[in-house]
């Protein structure tokens, strides 16, 4: 089995101590996003998990926890997105530059092949326009030869909760949207994916087949063979995406929706992201559940909490 965590959250940068704690008791337990009532208890003996695939925007406060992953034999990849995006976008990612010293320590540490870098979600704004794009992700792709092999990348996708947080950031900052239609997205791919392959990697493309062009691949973020490199041994996974297009290999996901704080306005797992930062303050880390059920409908007074801003990064890594 392999175990996804998370698509729903960033486990990696928010819940070291949770997952640490989960590692020990040899197992998890998650709510269905699509029934609650359904809480299922996933094993995390290493008997039962082929590997670990870990999601995160900010690597660095779970390096410990890979030591502990690594000293039980169990193997795992992580799927880690740098976009250097400005605050408007994503309001409490850690800086860029600090990720990229993250990655390249992942590739020393372990091997090149652990490391995914995910360009994603790409976002045409008058904020970021497409030539922006085309600097940030050279500069980016330069910076992480040698470190990875692979870089995912999507477009954004106009969910209903993300058409409302995009729509309110655009009258907070000041910014617009711009649509990447299907001509205006090949373009860009055409664009970047050379600048991946001269640094060294291969450009995919993450659920949106209707953008495919020339020298950019299929994703599998979730990735047997991949694993099975890097795990030595043959998986028994077949492929199962979570959603439409996606062609990811079966895997459970550990994660909670509406837990991340990054503040990430484009993110399909965030709803509220005010419930999102009061879900996180409140996240009890002995808990076998990353967010218990009892607490899944917020009181009024969690909403209010999840107002306040909290000072996740030091001054250094808010600059961007």
């Amino acid at each position: 089995m392999l175990i996804s965590a998370s698509v729903r959250t960033d486990i990696p940068a928010f819940y070291a101590e949770w997952f640490r704690n989960r590692l020990a008791a040899g197992y998890c337990r998650y709510v269905n996003p699509y029934n609650t009532l359904q809480q299922p208890r996933v094993s995390l003996r290493p008997a039962d998990v082929d590997g670990f695939v870990f999601w995160t925007k900010n690597l660095a406060p779970f390096l410990p926890v890979l030591e502990e992953v690594r000293q039980r034999e169990m193997p795992f990849m992580v799927q880690y997105t740098i976009n250097g995006y400005p605050r408007e976008l994503e309001s409490r990612v850690v800086d860029a530059e600090a990720s990229v010293r993250t990655l390249q320590q992942l590739a020393e540490r372990y091997h090149p092949r652990v490391a995914v870098w995910r360009y994603d979600t790409i976002v045409l704004s008058s904020l970021t326009p497409f030539a922006w794009h085309v600097e940030n992700f050279g500069r980016l792709a330069s910076q992480l030869k040698g470190a990875t092999d692979e870089v995912v990348v999507s477009f954004v996708q106009m969910y209903k909760k993300t058409r409302t947080n995009i729509a309110a950031a655009e009258k907070e900052h000041a910014f617009q949207l711009y649509a990447a239609d299907a001509e205006i997205a090949q373009a860009l791919l055409r664009q970047l994916a050379p600048i991946a392959a001269d640094n060294g990697m291969q450009m995919v493309l993450c659920a949106q087949p209707e953008l495919q062009v020339a020298g950019v691949g299929v994703a599998h973020c979730v990735d047997k063979s991949r694993m099975e490199g890097l795990a030595d041994k043959t998986i028994a996974a077949k492929i199962d995406g979570t959603r439409d297009k996606c062609e990811c290999y079966k895997s459970r996901d550990i994660g909670e929706y509406d837990t991340c704080p990054h503040g990430c306005v484009y993110c399909y797992a965030v709803q509220n992201r005010p419930l999102a930062l009061a879900r996180y303050k409140a996240h009890n880390p002995m808990s076998d559940f990353l967010f218990e059920p009892a607490a899944i409908t917020p009181l009024p007074e969690e909403q209010a909490a999840g107002t306040q801003q909290l000072d996740l990064f030091s001054s250094h890594d808010r600059h961007h």
